[in-house]
C-alpha cells in the first residue's frame, strides 16, 4: 500500500510537474514539490493536493546550481520529513525540473549548453546521487526524458542532446541501484501543450497542427497524459518495470 509513502517531485509547481504531483496524490502517495522562483504557484499545487486528503509540502530549489543539492537535502528536506511526515526518507524522487532551449546547432551558444548540462544532466546525476541516503530502498527514480531522443525536431540539438545522456544515465542507475531494489525508468513525453520552451506548442497553431498531423492518435499531448503514467511507476502494480524508456506521445513519428 502506498498510503505512507512519499514522492519528491522537483518543478512541480507547474505543467507537467504540477500534473504529476497531483497524480501521485490521486493514487495515495504523500508529495514534497520543489519550485524554482514561484513558491505562490507552488502552494497552490500543496493546497490541492492537501483538499484531497494527502499531505505535501514546498521547498525551494534551483537545479542549475550544483551547491544547492546537498544543502537541500540535510537542510531544507530531512527537517520536513521529520516534522511533516514523521520519517527520515522518502520513496520515490521524480527529476522533472527543466526548460528548453530552442536555438539551430549553427548558432547554439556556449552559455545555451552550459545550461542545458546543468538543468538536466547535472541535476539528474547529482541530486540523485544527494537523494541516495535519503532513499528508501525499494523505492524508485523517475527520469523525465523526451522524445526528441528518438526523432529529431530542429532546433533542439542542446536539449534533446541532454535527455539522451540522461537515459544512458538511467540505465546505469537502474543497474547500480538494483542491489538496494530501487527502480529507475525514463518517461519520455511527446509535444505538450505547456509553457515550455515559451509555449510553443501550445501557442503556435501551425505547431500544434503539425505535430497533431504526425501523431498517430490525432492531437498533441496535455500535462494531464503525463502525470498518471509517472504515477503509476510510483505504484506496486509497477513492481517490475526497470530500466525502461516509456515514450509517452500518442504515438508521434511512428
Amino acid at each position: 500500500m502506498n498510503q505512507h509513502k512519499i514522492a519528491l517531485v522537483t518543478g512541480g509547481s507547474r505543467g507537467l510537474g504540477k500534473d504529476m504531483a497531483i497524480n501521485l496524490a490521486k493514487k495515495g502517495l504523500n508529495v514534497v514539490l520543489t519550485y524554482n522562483t514561484n513558491k505562490t504557484a507552488a502552494e497552490k499545487v500543496v493546497a490541492e493536493i492537501q483538499e484531497m486528503g494527502q499531505a505535501a509540502f514546498a521547498l525551494p530549489l534551483d537545479v542549475s546550481d550544483y551547491t544547492q543539492y546537498k544543502p537541500f537535502f540535510d537542510e531544507k528536506l530531512s527537517p520536513v520529513l521529520k516534522e511533516k511526515f514523521n520519517t527520515d526518507k522518502f520513496d520515490f524522487l521524480i527529476n522533472n525540473a527543466g526548460v528548453g532551449v530552442y536555438e539551430p546547432f549553427e548558432t547554439t551558444t556556449l552559455d545555451s549548453f552550459k545550461n542545458m548540462v546543468h538543468i538536466h544532466l547535472m541535476a539528474s546525476y547529482f541530486i540523485t546521487q544527494n537523494a541516495l541516503s535519503h532513499l528508501n530502498d525499494g523505492g524508485g527514480i523517475i527520469n523525465i526524458s523526451s522524445g526528441l531522443t528518438r526523432f529529431t525536431l530542429p532546433g533542439y540539438s542542446a536539449y534533446a542532446a541532454m535527455k539522451g545522456a540522461v537515459e544512458v544515465l538511467s540505465r546505469y542507475q537502474a543497474k547500480e541501484l538494483g542491489d538496494r531494489r530501487i527502480k529507475v525508468n525514463i518517461v519520455a513525453p511527446g509535444a505538450i501543450e505547456t509553457d515550455f520552451g515559451g509555449g510553443a506548442v501550445r501557442d503556435n497553431q501551425d505547431l500544434n497542427s503539425y505535430i497533431a498531423s504526425t501523431t498517430a492518435l490525432g492531437r498533441v499531448g496535455l500535462p494531464t497524459d503525463i502525470g498518471p503514467v509517472v504515477a503509476f511507476l510510483c505504484t506496486d502494480d509497477a513492481n517490475w518495470i526497470n530500466g525502461q524508456r516509456i515514450e509517452v506521445s500518442g504515438g508521434v513519428n511512428l
